[in-house]
């Protein structure tokens, strides 16, 4: 019964604050913007388009998907002008199936799952317990390592995102700067991605060529699309994940193989 509005994104997949505003209708209830984005990287100006949000006057409440972030980035609600937001743990190293929605006091919010009392009538059903534990030890594990492990993080990232836009017809997508410290993706013209990722499991390099929820899908990201590559483009997506085991010999592993595994799938495929 409701009506979704999908709000444009430039070509570095960044949505802005006016975009946002632009979209705003009266009976708008709720504006929902990633924190960063799990594809390209992107990181989302999450606290301007909250403040843009309530200076145009609208009442909406205002959520962000911080799933991708909550390892690398600064999860105070009050500085981000959100009501709700969203974590998982297994994205800090904490157990899968477990996450957390934070719902700012106050904000008006039905049960998807009714039956019981627990969690305020907010979502009926016993809690996972060890779940949760696991959840709040990671994070905090996490956020004391945070600091070191994003600068370790953007140095490796940089020296990836470096070499590969150096290979002819290799493009960045994403960001350069405002992009989570760990995450480099490309699109490489002239090979598809699937053919490149076997030639990189084949040596030993796990890598992917999108978003794992998206994984199977023959169908070009509609990520990239929205940032206005082509599908001949996006099919030859790859994006490169480095994290607390990630190492300076890994990615110069990466620079050994890769190069030389374009440079043949496009040859193949010429």
């Amino acid at each position: 019964g409701f009506e979704v509005s999908v709000v444009a994104a430039d070509c570095d997949g960044l949505v802005t604050p006016q975009a946002v505003v632009d979209a705003l209708r009266p009976e708008t209830t709720l504006v929902s913007v990633m924190l960063a984005n799990n594809e390209v990287g992107t990181l989302e100006p999450v606290s301007e388009i909250a403040a843009a949000v309530r200076e145009s006057g609208s009442n909406a409440t205002l959520h962000t998907d911080a799933v991708q972030a909550a390892a690398y980035l600064d999860l105070d609600v009050d500085a981000l002008g959100v009501d709700m937001l969203s974590i998982s743990a297994h994205k800090f190293g904490g157990p899968k199936g477990v996450g957390v929605l934070y719902v700012r006091r106050g904000t008006p919010i039905a049960p998807i799952q009714t039956g019981g009392a627990q969690e305020a009538r907010r979502r009926a059903g016993t809690e996972n317990l060890a779940g949760a534990v696991g959840l709040a030890a990671a994070l905090e594990l996490a956020v004391e390592s945070r600091d070191e492990s994003c600068q370790r993080l953007m140095r490796l990232r940089d020296r990836v995102i470096d070499a590969l836009t150096e290979i002819p017809s290799v493009r960045l997508t994403g960001h350069r700067t405002e992009r989570l410290p760990g995450h480099a993706s490309f699109c490489v013209c002239g090979a598809h991605a699937d053919v490149l990722l076997l030639g990189l499991d084949m040596r030993g390099i796990c890598a992917s060529s999108g978003s794992a929820c998206s994984s199977g899908s023959l169908d070009p990201s509609h990520v990239l699309t929205a940032m206005g590559i082509s599908a001949e483009d996006a099919i030859g997506a790859l994006r490169f994940s480095m994290g607390r085991t990630t190492r300076d010999s890994d990615i110069a592993r990466l620079l050994e193989v890769l190069p030389p595994l374009i440079e043949r799938v496009r040859a193949a495929s010429a």
